[in-house]
């Protein structure tokens, strides 16, 4: 399966998702930056609101896209131990690469939210929404993460992951949504015509319309009142 772009794949995971539409307890929450375009899409479709929920991976030395860990905007941190000690990776390391993506996180919540606040996510259906995965392990850790905000429901909806990947991230969740998850898999990239990579500026816009969009749904639906 091959999606043209990470607007077609998002619009392709809301019909999957179709059930939620209207649920006034629903946040489809992005993973930045290409998973906010994706998110976009289905929170559109399903009438909801959309934030981010940023997850950084630790890469391993010399190897930045190999993942031997990662962590979360609320401090939550998932490292994979055994290729660590099989790698050789010195705590050192481990120490100064989780300080750097924690920074990379504040930055980019700054950039993406500016003043405002994160939205409670006690007691909520969250819709974590990626434009793929790989190892997930940056998905493994924000899971895990919103999991301790106690929400009524936690669902996962990917476009595509390699299929041992999606089993294991099934017992993570409640609901697990993926289009396509083949047994060989090398790179989320490969199933895309198009996989450019997504500027802050993108992200920025796409959470200021549709938090414009339900803003103007919601005068709307005062004046008839």
């Amino acid at each position: 399966m091959l999606f043209q772009d990470r607007g077609e794949a998002g619009r392709m995971l809301a019909e999957r998702l179709a059930d939620l539409k209207g649920a006034g307890d629903l946040l489809v929450l992005g993973v930045p930056r290409g998973g906010v375009v994706v998110a976009y899409e289905v929170a559109k479709a399903l009438d909801a609101p959309l934030d981010v929920y940023i997850t950084r991976k630790i890469g391993a030395p010399h190897n930045e896209e190999l993942a031997i860990g990662a962590v979360a905007s609320d401090g939550t941190q998932v490292l994979d131990r055994d290729l660590i000690a099989r790698l050789g990776v010195p705590e050192t390391y481990l120490l100064a690469e989780t300080e750097r993506q924690r920074q990379e996180i504040r930055r980019r919540l700054f950039v993406y939210r500016g003043a405002r606040e994160g939205t409670d996510l006690r007691g909520r259906i969250l819709l974590l929404v990626d434009d793929g995965v790989a190892t997930g392990a940056t998905v493994r850790v924000g899971l895990r993460a919103l999991r301790q905000c106690e929400p009524g429901q936690l669902i996962l909806a990917v476009p595509v992951g390699p299929a041992d990947t999606i089993r294991l991230l099934a017992h993570d969740v409640d609901r697990l949504v993926c289009l396509h998850a083949p047994e060989a898999f090398w790179a989320v990239g490969a199933f895309y015509v198009r996989f450019d990579q997504t500027q802050d500026e993108e992200v920025v816009r796409l959470l200021r319309e549709r938090d414009n969009s339900l803003r103007q749904a919601a005068g709307g639906a005062e004046l008839q009142d």
